[in-house]
């Protein structure tokens, strides 16, 4: 049996994102009519607060620009509080499709696993990345199958459907506060948890903007290096 649409929330976690946060919103209403929605408005500078409270009930407002793994984990602590036994994560850019949505919910619904992941490379996947980025998704997503002995290959999504184990683990302390990527899969696999992927179709920004510009790329693979190796020196 599915599970009541107020067991299930969205989760938006959303940075300057006024041009893109109605189409977001408005797509996940009508893939999922009468599910309950949070944007989790990080700190932003410009209208997507206030275009994002004329939506949806639901709106967190950071105090400033804290991280996109906090303003997501500030989500997940909602959903427990309030009871919520399923999420969906959404980035607020306008790249993941609302479409997907009912297929990621019956997964999780189902207990195929306790975390799946939307996939933009599975299948016949045509999502374009630049060159540069394109090497490095492959190379964690490599690197992160080597290590937990299963494929994967978008360690980088931020498409996903949570079920009530995924939210506590992902509520806790060691869930990165700005690129949650590979590092939770392999932190989600040695705590014991079920992954999945399933194939999704995402689009580039549609403004044309990446949490991975300029000397982002650099800091980035640092960070990942450091944090996978800090989680496999840890406790298994």
């Amino acid at each position: 049996m599915r599970p009541l649409k107020n067991q299930t929330i969205f989760i938006i976690p959303a940075y300057n994102e006024e041009k893109n946060i109605a189409g977001v919103i408005n797509g996940i209403i009508a893939a999922a009519p009468g599910v309950d929605i949070l944007v989790v408005n990080d700190g932003s500078e410009d209208n997507t607060g206030e275009i994002a409270r004329e939506l949806c009930r639901r709106v967190i407002n950071l105090p400033y620009n804290m991280g996109y793994g906090t303003a997501l984990q500030t989500g997940f602590k909602f959903a427990l509080k309030k009871g919520y036994e399923y999420a969906v994560q959404i980035d607020a850019d306008g790249q993941h499709d609302p479409g997907d949505i009912p297929k990621l919910l019956d997964e999780v619904f189902n207990n195929k696993a306790d975390v799946i992941i939307g996939s933009r490379f599975l299948d016949k996947g045509n999502y374009r990345a630049p060159f540069i980025r394109r090497v490095g998704m492959l190379f964690f997503a490599k690197l992160t199958s080597l290590i937990i002995g299963e494929k994967i290959t978008d360690p980088t999504s931020g498409y996903q459907a949570i079920n009530k184990r995924g939210l506590e683990f992902y509520a806790g302390d060691y869930y990165p506060v700005d690129f949650p990527d590979a590092d939770v899969i392999i932190m989600l696999h040695r705590a014991g948890l079920k992954i999945k992927e399933m194939p999704v179709i995402m689009y580039p920004g549609v403004q044309g903007k990446s949490m991975h510009s300029g000397l982002k790329p650099v800091y980035y693979i640092f960070k990942m290096f450091l944090s996978i190796l800090v989680t496999l020196l840890g406790k298994a």
